[in-house]
């Protein structure tokens, strides 16, 4: 099939990509022209695992191309995907301005019968909003048609998700239109659920939501493990045994950022306000999550009586593993709070550091955590990544000022942190010894 991917961020790069190594013919669009000079050239300008090399053999095939043009895309596919970013507005509400934008754009390019896909996240209602913006441009209602079709991607495994989903959500009107969709995405040989379009804008908002509960739910339960000296990491185990909770997204740490969680909940909150219920469960979760680093920082400042003169060492800037993200990335919080009470911070970070230094230039940033943890009061882990899980633990402690641990993702056992000389402290347990040190 001819498709358009208008919008080249973590959700229009990573599906255009995929689709065209699937053998369709396909544009990614955007009017970022550093950003297609990239693409074209074969470079991802965001790093996902397996991204750029998917790009390199789409170009070669002949599969992929860019353009700056929507109109021009538009005109050229059978399929256009609506891919830009609906950040929050104060409110909490999405912000539509990009989706109305390039809704009014594909219109202009509409010759023959077009199926325009809400790939976006966006709030009940936007593909009635998407389909009044094409045909007030004059476009025939018989010329096309619009479907949703969210996404369900996680940063860092996203090649993997696109070719290997859970599920496929296709929300439409038109069922011929659904049943293009349905052909698309064979080669996945995926369950799709259809659906009318409200629904499959619900599912995306509510997917997130449930997953954001259970995170602050267990988190929530970590502050009470802490208090009571009872350990989250085995409470996590013997409730996700259960198989009607579950297991999975039942870590504690120091609670969830990036692009979607955030801003999803609070849409969904948006939503529910539109609708006329007060999703006060929602509001408790973004509560939750909040003071999980707030208490940590409050944890590591009175061992250390105060970040005036300390040094800290962050272990992670991402917001997660596997991506240059730092979108609500906890690492900021940290930094802000640090540095704001007179104390200095040393971090590392495999990919996201050049993305952390252009807004705090103040960080001494390293290339390695031994680097980073050297001459330090404190050490954080902030991010669980893959390096971090095997280091040295009593190089570690051989190499800090005062060999305090604090892991925000408990990547480590205690056992083993302290036979390395750490003293050791993690999200969800007690630690024998939180007095402050001596000034």
């Amino acid at each position: 099939m001819k498709i358009a991917v208008v919008g080249t961020g973590y959700v229009g790069l990573v599906t255009g990509v995929v689709l065209a190594s699937l053998g369709n013919d396909v544009i990614c669009v955007d009017k970022d022209r550093e950003k297609l000079d990239r693409i074209s050239k074969g470079q991802a300008p965001i790093y996902e695992p397996g991204l750029e090399e998917l790009i390199q053999r789409s170009l070669s095939d002949g599969y992929l191309r860019v353009s700056d043009s929507i109109i021009d895309s538009a005109r050229a596919s059978d399929i256009v995907f609506i891919a830009v970013g609906t950040p929050p507005a104060e409110d909490g509400s999405p912000d539509l301005s990009a989706v109305r934008e390039v809704a009014a754009e594909i219109a202009a390019g509409i010759e023959s019968y077009t199926i325009v896909v809400n790939k976006s996240t966006v709030p009940v209602g936007s593909g009635d909003l998407v389909a009044n913006i094409i045909l007030s441009k004059g476009v025939p209602a018989d010329r096309f048609d619009v479907v949703s079709n969210p996404e369900f991607l996680r940063e860092g495994s996203a090649i993997r998700d696109t070719l290997e989903p859970d599920r496929i959500v296709i929300g439409a009107k038109n069922p011929e239109a659904a049943q293009m969709l349905v052909e698309l995405y064979a080669p996945l040989n995926c369950k799709a659920f259809i659906t009318d379009l409200n629904t499959a804008e619900l599912i995306k908002y509510a997917s997130n939501s449930f997953l954001a509960l259970k995170i602050s739910f267990i988190n929530a339960l970590s502050q009470i493990c802490e208090a009571c000296g009872a350990d989250v990491g085995d409470a996590a185990a013997g409730i996700g045994a259960d198989s009607r909770i579950g297991s999975a997204f039942l870590h504690a740490g120091l609670g969830w950022g990036g692009s979607c969680f955030p801003k999803d909940v609070r849409g969904m909150i948006s939503t529910s306000q539109q609708f006329g219920y007060d999703f006060r469960l929602l509001k408790e979760v973004i509560d939750i999550n909040d003071s999980q680093v707030a208490r940590l920082l409050d944890r590591i400042e009175n061992r250390l009586g105060g970040f005036a003169g300390r040094t800290v060492a962050l272990l992670g800037l991402a917001f997660k593993a596997n991506t240059d993200d730092i979108r609500e990335a906890r690492s900021l919080i940290l930094i802000e709070h640090i540095l704001g009470r007179g104390g200095k911070v040393q971090a590392c970070d495999p990919v996201a550091v050049d993305v952390v230094r252009r807004f705090y230039p103040d960080v001494t940033y390293c290339h390695t955590p031994y680097e980073s943890v050297t001459g330090a009061d404190a050490a954080v882990v902030v991010t669980e990544w893959n390096e971090f899980k095997q280091l040295d633990l009593a190089r570690i402690a051989g190499l800090m000022k005062q060999p305090l641990m604090f892991d925000g993702r408990r990547i480590y056992s205690r056992e083993k942190a302290e036979r390395a000389g750490l003293e050791y402290f993690a999200i969800g347990s007690s630690a024998p010894n939180e007095a402050p040190l001596p000034t």
